[in-house]
């Protein structure tokens, strides 16, 4: 059996026992304080056949997806500049620590406070979760790289665009997909969070609506439709970090596993 083969096994196995986990925690709890997973398959159903599902998915993956990018864009850039500016990065350094140390989603009642309870708040919350779990995770990348290759490029008549280009970038580019990894979770959970301290949309509506109405089955079915979102969101992640860096070699220790010989 390959390393490939084994590891799908080993997943349905692990997703069949988590199953008949939830299955017995349902038998002993009741329906009233948690839906079994046949219920909760059929409520998603009924909300995919009214249409709520995608209009509550479509309004949680947009506020996701703005904030993502409004957070996620200037933490991948920010890095780059502050290489060139050594007393700036050293003078605000401290306080990107601090602001990484703060608990974002304790912020939300704020952004709704300052933006309503439309989709600006969720977007403010998202950018401020996903700003700098990017930012570190790229700031890392570019103190990483080799400053032996900079100075050679340098040497060899490389201008800073190309140095940037050809070195900096392309040894960048992990630990940006790094960033990219940890922060799309956290953007699709902060949307969501927002969404349950005060939204009339969303997936985090959904569970709020679900709690109010004494519903295990709503509740437990957004949570489901949640977590495909995110397993599905990462997935699209992993592929493309995969297909952008093809060019990367792989240690002898993954080589040797993917083709079974581990």
């Amino acid at each position: 059996m390959t390393s490939r083969v084994r590891t799908v096994v080993d997943r349905v196995v692990v997703g069949v026992g988590l199953l008949l986990l939830w299955q017995v925690a349902h038998m002993a709890a009741g329906t009233y304080w948690l839906s079994s997973p046949w219920q909760t398959l059929q409520r998603l159903g009924e909300l995919a056949a009214s249409g709520e599902l995608a209009r509550h998915a479509a309004y949680t993956l947009r506020a996701a997806g703005y904030g993502f990018v409004l957070g996620g864009v200037p933490g991948l850039l920010l890095p780059f500049l502050l290489r060139r500016l050594p007393i700036v990065s050293a003078t605000i350094m401290p306080f990107m620590v601090a602001g990484y140390g703060l608990p974002k989603l304790a912020l939300a009642p704020l952004f709704i406070l300052w933006f309503g309870i439309g989709i600006e708040s969720k977007v403010a919350v998202v950018a401020a979760a996903t700003f700098f779990l990017v930012f570190f995770n790229v700031e890392a990348g570019v103190r990483a790289l080799d400053l032996k290759l900079v100075r050679m490029a340098q040497i060899l008549g490389a201008s800073e665009m190309q140095v940037a280009r050809h070195v900096i970038l392309p040894g960048a580019v992990p630990f940006v997909f790094a960033g990219i990894r940890t922060a799309t979770p956290y953007a699709i959970g902060a949307a969501v969070i927002a969404e349950l301290i005060s939204s009339n949309r969303g997936l985090g509506y959904l569970v709020q609506l679900g709690a109010s109405n004494f519903d295990a089955r709503t509740m437990i079915a957004a949570v489901v439709a949640t977590t495909a979102i995110v397993v599905g969101a990462n997935s699209v992640v992993n592929a493309l970090e995969r297909w952008l860096l093809r060019w990367r070699p792989r240690s002898g220790f993954a080589a040797g596993a993917a083709s079974g010989e581990f």
